[in-house]
C-alpha cells in the first residue's frame, strides 16, 4: 500500500536513489524547536525536550535514514513541522500496512488515529488502540515508531499553532487516503480496479498532492520571499507536483501491485482494450497504451515540478525540491523504455546517476539553467 508520505515530498524522498518513493521529505535539528512560533519551548520541561530530540534523531534515523540526512539540505525554521509530520504519516502508513491484522480493524485504527492527531480524542485512547500493532511489526524501526507515538502526539500539542494547523490538515487527507485505500482493496484474493481516471486523480492527491500544497504553505510562512510567483499559483503546482510524482509510484509498481491484489489504473479504461484488472500481467502488450498514457500524464506533473522550483529564490531550496522531479524524469524514460517489461522487472534509477544529479546541483548552485538542462537530459 503506497501512503504518506511523503511527503515529503520532495529532497529525501529523491534521496532513495535504488528504490525512489516520493514521500514525506523531512529532517532532524538539535535546538530549533525553541524557534517556533507559539512561544511554547519556554515552558517545555527537560523530559520534553529529551523525547522531542529523541524522536528528530534516532527514531527519525532509524525508520529513514535518507529524510535524516536530508535535513542539513533545508532552511531550519522548516525541518521540525516536516519531520513531526513526516513522522506522523509514517506511524499511520506503518499501521495500515500491518496486514496481520483484518483490513476492518487497520480501518478503524487509522482512523482513531487520524482523530488523536486532530485533537478530537485523548492521546491515551490512541495509544491504546495502537498497542496490539506494535509487536506484530517486522521490521524494528518501525516498532519503535509506533511505541513512540505518545511523545509523537505530545510534540504536536507543544508545536506552534499554524505548523499544528497544517499537520492536522495534511493528515487528516493522508488518513482519508489510506482508509479509502483499505476500503477498495480489501480482499487480496482479487484484483480490483479503480472505477475511472477521477479516482485515481484522488488518490494521488490524498496520497502525495496535499503534501505538495502542505510544504508550499510552510514555505511562504517561514522564508521571506520564497517563490516568484503568487502562493496561489505555487499551490495548484505543488499539489500537481506531488500527484505527478505519486503517479510514478504507480507505474512504477503496477507489477508488484497486481500480484499482491491491487489495481490503480481505471477499470473503464481498461475495458476499452478488452481487459481486466486480473489479465493486465498476463497480457501486458494490451495494456501498454493505457500504461503509456499515464506515463504521459506522469510527465506532466513533473513539467509543473519544474516550473514550482523555477520560481523558488534560494538556491538551496530549489535544489531541494527540483531533485524529485529530475529522478522522477529519469524513472519516466525507464519505464518508457522497458515497455510491458516494465511490469515484470524492478525498475529503477542506479545510485550512480542519482549522485551525478546531486553533484551536478551542487556545482552549479541549482541554477535554473542548470536544472532545465538536466531536465531535458534526462526526461522523455
Amino acid at each position: 500500500m503506497k501512503a504518506a508520505d511523503t511527503a515529503a515530498l520532495h529532497k529525501a524522498s529523491a534521496q532513495r536513489a535504488s528504490n525512489w518513493r516520493p514521500r514525506f521529505g523531512v529532517r532532524q535539528s538539535s535546538a530549533a524547536f525553541d524557534t517556533f512560533e507559539g512561544g511554547n519551548a519556554d515552558h517545555m520541561t527537560a523530559r520534553s525536550r529529551s523525547s522531542i530530540q529523541h524522536l528528530r534523531t534516532a527514531i527519525l534515523r532509524s525508520v529513514s535514514r535518507s529524510f535524516y540526512l536530508s535535513i542539513r539540505f533545508l532552511p531550519q525554521q522548516l525541518r521540525e513541522p516536516i519531520a513531526l509530520a513526516y513522522l506522523l504519516a509514517r506511524t499511520t502508513d506503518t499501521v495500515a500496512d500491518t496486514t496481520r491484522i483484518p483490513g476492518t480493524v487497520r480501518m478503524k485504527t487509522v482512523k482513531m488515529l487520524s482523530n488523536g492527531i486532530q485533537g478530537k480524542v485523548s492521546r491515551e485512547v490512541v495509544i491504546n488502540h495502537v498497542a496490539s500493532f506494535v509487536p506484530l511489526q517486522k521490521n524494528a524501526a518501525e516498532q519503535t515508531l509506533l511505541d513512540s507515538l505518545p511523545d509523537c502526539l505530545k510534540w504536536l500539542e507543544q508545536i506552534g499553532e499554524a505548523d499544528r494547523d497544517d499537520i492536522r490538515a495534511v493528515l487528516e487527507k493522508i488518513t482519508n487516503g489510506q482508509m479509502l485505500d483499505l476500503h477498495r482493496f480489501d480482499n487480496p484474493a482479487e484484483v480490483p480496479a479503480l472505477q475511472s481516471a477521477a479516482d485515481l486523480d484522488e488518490y494521488t492527491y490524498l496520497v502525495a498532492g496535499c503534501v505538495g500544497e502542505f510544504w508550499t504553505r510552510l514555505c511562504f510562512r517561514h522564508l521571506r520571499d520564497f517563490a516568484s510567483l503568487i502562493p496561489d499559483e505555487m499551490l495548484s503546482l505543488g499539489q500537481r507536483y506531488g500527484m505527478g510524482l505519486q503517479l510514478i509510484n504507480v507505474l512504477r509498481d503496477a507489477g508488484s501491485d497486481l500480484r499482491s491484489g491491487r489495481c490503480y489504473f481505471p477499470e473503464d479504461e481498461l475495458r476499452g482494450v478488452g481487459l481486466s484488472a486480473a489479465q493486465i500481467l498476463s497480457r501486458s502488450d494490451r495494456f501498454q497504451p493505457i500504461y503509456q498514457r499515464w506515463i504521459e500524464k506522469a510527465q506532466d506533473g513533473l513539467e509543473c515540478g519544474m516550473q514550482y522550483s523555477r520560481a523558488i529564490r534560494n538556491r538551496r531550496m530549489r535544489a531541494a525540491t527540483v531533485l524529485p522531479a529530475l529522478i522522477g524524469a529519469r524513472t519516466l524514460a525507464l519505464l518508457h523504455k522497458a515497455g510491458a517489461s516494465a511490469l515484470h522487472r524492478n525498475i529503477k534509477v542506479p545510485r550512480g546517476e542519482v549522485r551525478t544529479m546531486i553533484l551536478t546541483l551542487a556545482v552549479n548552485l541549482a541554477s535554473r539553467a542548470k536544472i532545465d538542462a538536466i531536465f531535458n537530459r534526462v526526461k522523455l
